[in-house]
């Protein structure tokens, strides 16, 4: 429930951060990492397939599934979470997004300077000298249902081309990570969206600004236990996105 007092910290607040997770961008209908695969990839577990080690055991398979998921990021469009996190930022003094998708809704629905803590699917880079690569991805090359591809290979060392995104076993990038927890710390509102706040270190974010003082608020379809001190908005994040900023500013649904 969207409470007055609620509405006033957020309408009276000097710094906002955004805190995204994979239920934000589920309405756009990109699966969840854990949902289960479907089509060529329905027999591997996402978790095996998403490791240094994988990739230069199998650089074709890995790399056509990471494209499988790019090309359904390109076919998607950003909900109305996204263009009312957007849209917020037209309302406060200063907005921070920081995110745990590896999609690009946040900029396409017009956020600026996007924190990605787990990289992003368009940002490939080399696994040998980690030279980020520039060429544009052919999705086309993408076989229907999902298959093989050979990755590029890098104009500097020939090495095969990876995906840009935090595989399992590796750490997240310090820069993303240093100003993700620098916004925490410093914001005095926090809305967590889409997140279940089981995946640590990004969980400790939502903590570290309840810990200084911010107020925190959950938006999840689903509820989850959250201490006395934080709120908690059941139901899908485009529609109470939207409620909050319409009860905070009085601001007409967004499309």
């Amino acid at each position: 429930m969207i409470t007055r007092s609620l509405a006033e910290q957020l309408r009276n607040a000097q710094h906002v951060v955004v805190f995204t997770g994979a239920g934000a961008s589920a309405e756009s209908g990109i699966p969840t990492f854990r949902d289960a695969l479907t089509g060529l990839w329905e027999r591997f577990d996402p978790a095996q397939l998403a490791t240094s080690d994988a990739f230069r055991a199998d650089p074709s398979l890995c790399w056509g599934w990471y494209e499988w998921r790019r090309h359904k990021v390109l076919q998607a469009h950003p909900n109305g979470a996204h263009l009312a996190i957007a849209e917020l930022a037209r309302h406060v003094p200063k907005l921070t997004v920081v995110t745990q998708n590896v999609d690009d809704l946040h900029e396409r629905a017009g956020s600026q300077d996007v924190i990605h803590l787990h990289g992003s699917l368009h940002s490939p880079r080399c696994i040998d000298c980690g030279l980020h690569y520039m060429l544009p991805l052919t999705s086309e090359a993408q076989p229907e249902g999902g298959g093989r591809i050979e990755p590029p290979r890098c104009t500097a060392c020939d090495g095969h081309v990876r995906p840009g995104v935090v595989w399992f076993g590796e750490m997240m990038p310090e820069g993303a990570w240093s100003l993700g927890l620098a916004a925490a710390e410093r914001c005095d509102v926090f809305l967590s969206i889409g997140t279940s706040g089981i995946v640590y270190p990004a969980a400790e974010l939502p903590l570290r600004a309840l810990g200084l003082g911010a107020t925190v608020v959950h938006v999840n379809p689903v509820r989850f236990d959250v201490s006395s001190q934080e709120h908690f908005l059941e139901g899908p994040a485009s529609m109470m996105m939207q409620n909050l900023l319409h009860e905070a500013f009085g601001d007409h649904p967004v499309s």
